[in-house]
């Protein structure tokens, strides 16, 4: 542990050798295509598929009739038909599916399906759709989820008090492989399925539950996966493939293009925050009131725990004795909306790190040194009432992103690709204004509030050509994280062993869970450890019939003489310490395994008469608890550095009335190498005692903070509100404020 090896994928994704999922092959496989929506909402009065399948070379075209299952999925709850019925609630909503035997053939067929809607009048503010007079869209209400937490005197007072009105648009993952996968029907009845995916077996649990199939009969495979950041949580082609491998008898390979892709996975859910914050005059908070509402889309996903992460984590990284926030999450007619790096903590990190420097603002102090005074530490107290008890260096990372030196200005020739605007040569440096800004984030880690988080790991160990050699199994997703190294690296550190393989992953071991949460180097690195620790000990109990007496250690070549032709395999599961669920009145408990913490300085340019902004530099600070991998940890934090950026000025998923505008990738804008600033990192390892190596999880924590501290830093530039993300060039065309 502490080293950086080669990723064994590495080379073969910057060479363009990686086979992805969309590579995928099969002898006289057909192809699959998905009729969608053009209506946010209406009810279907017919669907006719009889031109469809005169089409040559169709081989099926199915509705919602051809699902032997229960027609209906979802990640928390199963509320989300496979095929829709007799309303669609979202634009882009699965109709009607096709089999062919060429791509283009099945798209042409699924021109040829004739349906005949009811259009009906969407629903597409969260915040009215939660309202007692709003329109049903499901027959248990509009709320997916509320969450009340209350802590202290709920009618504090303070001395200086600041309120604000916060938005966060609808970002897409923006992963660049397209969801994809192969169906093929197996001997047995059964089907094998070979698909990017961020979680292998409940994926599996839905399509038995949609195809009425026991487990057993339906296998799992991770193909290659370009990308996730939780859009591949929720079912794409899973259950769409299957159906159609069955009902032909033939593999049944799909792959969205970019639309489709657009319109076939989840994304951030938009947010409406109002918050008021108290202080006294010395700074120091005194009460937080909030209320936020997160606007769901048509179904579920995992929308009931999006909320309760931006209550729980919705004051942020600060002491606050008195504490009020309600949270909704509601459904709507637009697209459905789930997973996505933060989870609910970015919506929250946005509104509150504004209030802070609104604040600092109002009480003439740095806005550093007002969140210094107010940062939390170890033993602090949550909203919920839950004692931080490991470390919490807030006030430190604050510090480092502060004293680090700042970038030098412009000086000498000029430079357009430092320039707003770059190469477009819209500036030569007149009417450009630098600004700094800061925020700092907090983030839950793993799984909360009473789940069952556990991951399960299978090691076979063997003498192979005279070295001893491992298989390390698990069915936890390489998403492009790096799992498959941390998995080598821990077997090797347990065992003093070099030849190590990491297995596919797929459901013929044990559940791993998603590859989400900034969890599966805490659980299951966990489980990996914990089996390399059972392998270990029956190895000292064989040691022991071998060499006479008791050993401590085993080198390789002990391990060899101890094996000789015997193999030895286990399989652990590994649980992290268990949470409880909120109290349904107060929102107290020990909700969260762990936090995170991270902060960002941002130093931006822009160029106040066209509205441009260049990110110069995005520093950070963040504590990892034990880098377990030092490369992959840092490129964690430049990717959701970047993510958070992308946020900040420039990606959103324009919907009108319920409608998509911009499902590609020449409208929704993500950031460009061009586009992505240095970003010197400070990496802080402060173990948790608690968890395996003292890690801390670190994807998610940069995404939270490097958003409020980029528009912090426009609005240090512009002496604009900015109350909303992204900020649009439209929303700075105005003087500078003197």
């Amino acid at each position: 542990m502490g080293d950086s090896p080669l990723r064994p994928d590495g080379t073969l994704k910057v060479r363009g050798e990686f086979a992805y999922s969309s590579d995928l092959w099969h002898e006289d496989m057909l192809w699959g295509a998905t009729l969608r929506s053009p209506h946010p909402y209406a009810r279907i009065r017919s669907v006719d598929i009889g031109e469809a399948l005169k089409v040559p070379g169709v081989s099926a075209v199915l509705t919602h009739t051809d699902v032997p299952g229960t027609n209906l999925y979802g990640l928390e709850h199963p509320d989300q038909p496979v095929l829709a019925v007799d309303v669609v609630r979202y634009h882009g909503e699965a109709i009607a599916l096709v089999a062919a035997d060429h791509p283009e053939t099945a798209r042409r067929a699924i021109k040829k399906i004739k349906v005949d809607y009811d259009v009906l009048t969407p629903i597409v503010d969260a915040e009215e759709a939660v309202g007692p007079d709003a329109p049903l869209l499901h027959h248990g209400g509009n709320i997916v989820r509320k969450v009340h937490i209350e802590r202290g005197d709920q009618h504090a007072t303070a001395d200086v008090v600041v309120s604000g009105v916060y938005e966060v648009g609808m970002q897409d993952q923006a992963f660049l492989g397209p969801e994809s996968g192969l169906a093929v029907p197996a001997e047995d009845g059964g089907v094998d399925l070979y698909v990017a995916t961020q979680w292998l077996h409940v994926d599996q649990k839905q399509i038995c539950f949609a195809l009425d199939l026991p487990t057993d009969k339906v296998r799992l495979t991770l193909a290659g996966v370009g990308g996730a950041f939780g859009g591949r949580e929720d079912l794409s082609i899973q259950v769409h493939a299957c159906l159609l491998a069955l009902h032909t008898g033939k593999p049944v390979k799909m792959v969205y293009n970019r639309e489709e892709s657009f319109y076939g996975h989840v994304h951030r859910h938009p947010a409406k925050l109002y918050y008021e914050h108290g202080a006294d005059r010395d700074g120091k908070l005194v009460y937080v009131r909030s209320r936020i509402y997160l606007d769901g889309g048509a179904y579920a996903s995992s929308t009931p725990a999006v909320v309760a992460n931006a209550a729980t984590l919705g004051i942020g990284p600060y002491n606050v004795d008195n504490v009020t926030i309600d949270c909704w999450g509601a459904y709507t007619n637009n697209p459905p909306c789930g997973a996505m790096r933060g989870f609910g903590a970015v919506q929250a990190g946005f509104a509150y790190e504004s209030q802070m420097d609104k604040l600092a603002a109002a009480l003439g102090l740095d806005p550093v040194e007002v969140r210094v005074r107010n940062a939390m530490s170890e033993g602090s107290v949550m909203p919920t009432g839950q004692v931080v008890d490991s470390a919490a260096p807030v006030a430190e990372l604050l510090r480092l992103v502060k004293e680090r030196p700042l970038p030098e200005a412009h000086d000498g020739p000029l430079d357009l690709t430092a320039m707003p605007g770059g190469v477009s040569n819209t500036t030569h440096g007149e009417g450009v204004v630098r600004g700094v800004g800061y925020a700092v984030g907090i983030k839950n880690i793993c799984f909360s509030e009473g789940f069952d988080d556990y991951s399960t790991a299978r090691l076979r160990l063997e003498v192979i050509n005279g070295e001893p050699a491992a298989v390390i199994h698990t069915a936890a997703a390489e998403v492009g994280q790096g799992l498959v190294t941390i998995q080598q690296q821990i077997v090797r550190t347990e065992l003093g062993i070099d030849q190590v393989t990491v297995h596919p992953a797929d459901t013929t071991v044990g559940n791993g869970g998603s590859t989400s949460a900034s969890r599966q180097t805490y659980v299951t690195g966990g489980a990996v450890k914990a089996v390399c620790e059972a392998v270990r000990e029956k190895l000292l109990k064989l040691a022991v019939s071998r060499f006479g007496e008791p050993r401590s250690e085993l080198t390789a070549e002990d391990i060899v003489a101890v094996l000789g032709d015997d193999v030895i395999e286990e399989t652990v599961e590994w649980r992290h310490r268990p949470t409880t669920a909120l109290d349904p009145d107060t929102g107290q408990g020990f909700a969260h395994v762990q936090y995170g913490f991270a902060a960002h300085r941002a130093v931006v340019d822009v160029d106040v008469d066209l509205g441009l902004v260049k990110v110069v530099e995005l520093a950070c600070a963040q504590d990892v608890g034990k880098a377990m991998n030092p490369q992959a940890v840092v490129g964690q934090i430049h990717g959701g550095s970047t993510q958070g950026l992308g946020l900040a000025v420039m990606e959103e998923i324009q919907v009108s009335q319920g409608k998509v505008r911009n499902p590609s990738f020449t409208d929704y804008l993500i950031p460009t190498v061009l586009d992505t600033p240095p970003m010197p990192v400070d990496v802080l390892e402060l173990a948790d005692p608690h968890a395996p190596y003292g890690l801390r999880g670190v994807g998610e924590p940069p995404t939270i903070s490097s958003t409020p501290a980029v528009v912090a830093a426009i609005r240090a530039a512009t002496g604009l509100a900015l109350t909303r993300v992204p900020v649009r060039p439209e929303h700075l065309t105005t003087q500078v404020r003197s």
